[in-house]
């Protein structure tokens, strides 16, 4: 390699502003998650007063990581600190929904402890809702690091911009994909291998809505895909394994893929 190479990583390097790494940024929200969700530690067992500390440092930090990323430079990172905490209740009650709607709809899950401490849909569900509040907030950037972050974790890509209603219920998730416009009702549930994409990906439309829209009480099963800002999925309706819809499904309906198999038939040697 030539020296102008070199010479150009290194001009590069200096232009970049300091700003903690993604590991860090993350470790926040995942440290605030154990903070919400003792269950998630070895040794939970603090005293009423350290409890309130720990979440007073966890706010002190995230108002460093606002500060240090320069986030929305016109805004009040201070107020948007504070706002983010006091709104931090209802975004454990949402969180619990999640929790309750897993815990109702797999027959596989035991109890909330094992649902909190190892499902992935909980922990990717989680920080996109962590996320989201921070993107409504006007803080560019962060929101995509926390969801990229459990995408590398789960499998399970979540855009911080879509709006997700209450009782989220994910069953295993790798390979689910959640463009940014999407808008999912309440009880629904989404399978592995789902896609809520958009028919186009072309720049220009950016700022319009490019994802389906997913009712109250929907099911979608999984390897299904649907796509586009107009397709709407009336509540409760059931869409199967393997569809791929890009037109609107009325309420109460049943959406399936029909494959043609093929038998092979092998000789009997007996």
């Amino acid at each position: 390699m030539n020296e102008e190479f070199y010479l150009h990583i290194y001009n590069k390097q200096h232009q970049i502003e300091t700003i903690p790494s993604n590991q860090e940024i993350a470790g926040w929200a995942v440290n605030l998650l154990n903070l919400l969700y003792p269950e998630r530690l070895t040794f939970p067992d603090y005293t009423l007063p350290e409890i309130r500390e720990m979440f007073d440092q966890s706010e002190a930090e995230l108002l460093h990581i606002l500060n240090a990323t320069k986030a929305c430079m016109g805004c009040d990172k201070q107020y948007i600190a504070l706002a983010f905490y006091e709104a931090l209740p209802e975004l454990y009650r949402r969180m619990n929904t999640d929790i309750s709607a897993t815990l109702h709809g797999d027959p596989a899950a035991q109890s909330e402890f094992e649902i909190i401490r190892t499902y992935p849909g909980f922990l990717a569900v989680s920080l996109y809702r962590i996320a989201h509040q921070l993107l409504v907030s006007g803080v560019p950037l962060i929101p995509r690091i926390l969801t990229e972050y459990a995408h590398g974790v789960t499998g399970i890509d979540i855009h911080p911009g879509a709006h997700i209603g209450e009782f989220l219920f994910i069953d295993h998730g790798t390979g689910i994909v959640v463009g940014e416009t999407t808008v999912i009702g309440n009880h629904v549930k989404l399978y592995q291998g789902v896609t809520l994409g958009a028919l186009s990906v072309e720049k220009y439309m950016a700022n319009t809505k490019r994802h389906p829209t997913i009712g109250d009480h929907v099911i979608i099963y999984s390897g299904a895909t649907i796509l586009g800002g107009d397709t709407f999925i009336g509540e409760n309706s059931i869409i199967g394994g393997n569809v791929w819809l890009t037109k609107s499904v009325m309420p109460h309906s049943t959406v399936y893929h029909q494959s043609a198999v093929k038998v092979i038939k092998t000789k009997n040697k007996t």
